[in-house]
């Protein structure tokens, strides 16, 4: 399905504040298709102005659709309504008419009789969608009145508000300008309906919407009640209330507000009903959000142990560094004393994978910053000679705990292999090169990670082997790539002297994990 800033851009003249404006209309309109009962098709002029172009279609939750199938793309042009066309289709035709007439006459238009050539009764309507003093394309609303009854007094609301917000649509008032920012999930009209009037009090309470108040702790009815009053007469005692409030509740403002009282949690959003520039009243939609904000709860107090307990392994990591380099001060054999500097540096290229872990809200770091200082550490610890910087090329991007923890090692390992077996006591080069590609085989998110450790030093011993190396920081490197990650190494002599390390390892995908 092409995107809607694609459709607009490829077939229409409209400019990027129109298509801004479709944007926030089309992000909003499954409540008027809610409210209506009906299916919403959103037509724009081509780009040649000889026929019309459907950019979006809605279908709503609040009863059944009029279109089984998807319009986007359909096209009509001018010519259907002439009876030479080719293949005149009679709901084409019918459409493009209803169409061509609000976009002339600027206003609602309907059907007198509904429509029966798609097998069920279909009455057809049309908004005419303005933005400021121009028209920009026309929202077609087809109700299935196969199931037509009795209107309840629920859904008359529905439709009367509905009626509302599309002569908003045709004045320009809707979609709101200034609008505050939404939540992640905004109340919808199946979750409970209020229907304000001029001075905030309540018309209409759905069903849905008054046992929402019900668990507030209100005992008396919302009908006739000013809705601000009584929700700040609900609102826990003592707590610190939502300083919006206030204008949603009264329906004042456009946007979003909280209430809390008795452990239950109601979301509250309004959208005042303005028509020719008077406001009439406001719909307010409730829904109770108690459940979702207990988990968010849950989730935070849990993100935040882990990232304590992270804060502590690094801090227990230290001091048992601490107490590795203060024994190896007491040491008179030269071997000994190097053995623990290199469990020193081992256990402090760990710790700075706790340490970040500890900053962050989930199990995933950007492990460059981690291996520019696990780089730097190792370098500075190992070398006795000459100044030696290890330099990097490409990115690691976002990895997981269970990848970070053994790669820093792996890398402290490798670095300071090449210091003090590949450069010796002189002084010289380290290039680290990373390569990472993600890929998605089959649908599943992996990719290959692809490290290389090189210098330019005196190069492998002639009867170097990696299978019986005893090497101790080989093997540990070794262990951990093959055994641990299940990738792949390879030591190999460079062609201009020297040593490269190859590596090549399975990742899994991490949103934003290529640069």
């Amino acid at each position: 399905m092409p995107h809607l800033s694609d459709l607009i851009r490829r077939h229409t003249p409209l400019k990027q504040a129109d298509m801004e404006w479709i944007q926030s209309l089309v992000s909003d309109w499954q409540l008027l298709a809610d409210l209506s009962f009906a299916d919403l098709v959103l037509w724009v002029r081509l780009r040649d102005d000889d026929g019309w172009i459907a950019v979006a279609q809605m279908r709503p939750t609040t009863g059944p659709t009029a279109f089984q199938d998807d319009l986007v793309e359909t096209v009509l042009r001018d010519d259907m309504g002439d009876p030479s066309s080719a293949k005149p289709m009679p709901r084409a035709v019918g459409r493009l008419a209803l169409i061509d007439r609000a976009w002339r006459e600027g206003r609602i238009c309907r059907d007198g009789d509904p429509d029966w050539s798609g097998g069920v009764p279909v009455r057809e309507e049309t908004v005419p969608v303005r933005r400021g003093d121009r028209l920009i394309g026309v929202i077609q609303r087809s109700t299935n009145l196969s199931s037509a009854r009795t209107p309840s007094r629920l859904e008359l609301t529905y439709l009367q508000s509905a009626g509302d917000l599309a002569q908003m649509i045709a004045e320009g008032a809707f979609p709101f300008s200034d609008q505050g920012p939404l939540m992640v999930r905004s109340p919808r009209v199946g979750d409970g309906l209020l229907r304000l009037d001029q001075n905030g009090e309540v018309v209409y309470a759905s069903p849905n919407a008054l046992s929402a108040y019900r668990r507030l702790g209100l005992a008396a009815d919302l009908v006739g009640a000013r809705l601000d009053r009584t929700t700040l007469e609900l609102a826990a005692q003592g707590e610190a209330r939502d300083e919006a409030l206030t204008y949603t509740a009264s329906g004042r403002a456009p946007q979003e507000a909280e209430v809390d009282a008795r452990g239950v949690t109601v979301q509250l959003r309004s959208i005042p009903l303005v028509i020719d520039k008077v406001r009439i009243g406001a719909l307010v939609m409730v829904r109770d959000v108690t459940e979702l904000r207990r988990r968010e709860r849950e989730l935070m107090t849990k993100d935040a142990t882990i990232r304590e307990i992270h804060h502590r392994v690094k801090n227990n990591l230290q001091t048992v560094a601490a107490l590795l380099r203060l024994q190896a001060r007491r040491l008179d054999v030269p071997e000994a004393r190097a053995a623990l500097d290199e469990a020193v540096g081992r256990v402090g290229s760990i710790a700075i994978v706790h340490e970040m872990l500890s900053h962050t809200p989930d199990e995933v770091v950007d492990f460059d910053d981690i291996a520019d200082r696990v780089m730097q550490m190792a370098a500075e610890v190992s070398s006795t000679g000459g100044t030696v910087v290890p330099r990097r090329t490409g990115g690691f991007g976002l990895l997981s705990a269970l990848v970070a923890t053994p790669l820093s090692m792996v890398l402290a390992e490798l670095v300071q292999n090449a210091v003090e077996h590949g450069l010796g006591q002189g002084p010289g080069n380290i290039e680290v090169r990373v390569r990472r590609s993600d890929a998605v085989p089959g649908g599943a998110k992996a990719g290959v990670l692809e490290l290389a450790v090189s210098d330019d030093g005196g190069g492998l011993p002639e009867d170097f082997d990696l299978e019986g190396t005893t090497s101790l920081g080989l093997q540990i490197v070794r262990t951990l790539i093959v055994g641990e990650l299940g990738g792949t190494l390879a030591v190999e002599p460079r062609d201009d002297g020297g040593t490269e390390v190859a590596i090549s390892l399975p990742v899994e995908h991490e949103e934003g994990s290529l640069p």
